[in-house]
């Protein structure tokens, strides 16, 4: 099937809510200006991170915050929050002829191979955390650790 937008929206949410923690009120609507969709859709992704333990939301215009420690988060802790995967990762077609000695066998051929190649992604996934992906914004925005006051 696919994967779909949910998951790199979820990202630049938790992102934004670490970002700008403290410094702005991070409700849908300001998280939505900056991932640039309509608010409605950060509340869905919000609600489904808020389901997975990975943030709390404030009532009203509170905003969000994160609930775990960045550094206990995983990509793939994110990739399960938001549903990010329609089915499998590789949707095979739906009648192969079984008539056919390839159509009849091309299951048996291909399915281990595709089930690994699922596993090897979801492993990468694994292996970086939310803290690594705010020190990597933070060395890309501020480099040599230099802040900005306006913020």
């Amino acid at each position: 099937m696919k994967i779909t937008s949910r998951f790199t929206v979820a990202v630049h949410t938790l992102l934004a809510i670490h970002r700008f923690e403290g410094k702005s009120k991070t409700t849908s609507e300001f998280i939505a200006k900056s991932v640039n969709v309509n608010p409605v859709v950060i509340r869905r992704i919000l609600q489904m991170l808020k389901n997975a333990g990975i943030v709390e939301v404030r009532a009203g215009s509170g905003g969000a915050e994160l609930s775990k420690d960045p550094s206990s988060v995983t990509l793939y802790d994110v990739f399960k929050a938001v549903d990010s995967l329609e089915g499998e990762l590789f949707h095979f077609h739906e009648n192969p002829n079984e008539a056919c000695p390839v159509g009849k066998n091309v299951h048996k051929v291909l399915d281990e191979y595709l089930e690994n190649a699922q596993k090897a992604m979801e492993n990468e996934l694994k292996k970086t955390t939310l803290s690594e992906l705010f020190q990597k914004l933070s060395d890309i925005e501020f480099p040599g650790g230099k802040t900005s006051k306006n913020i």
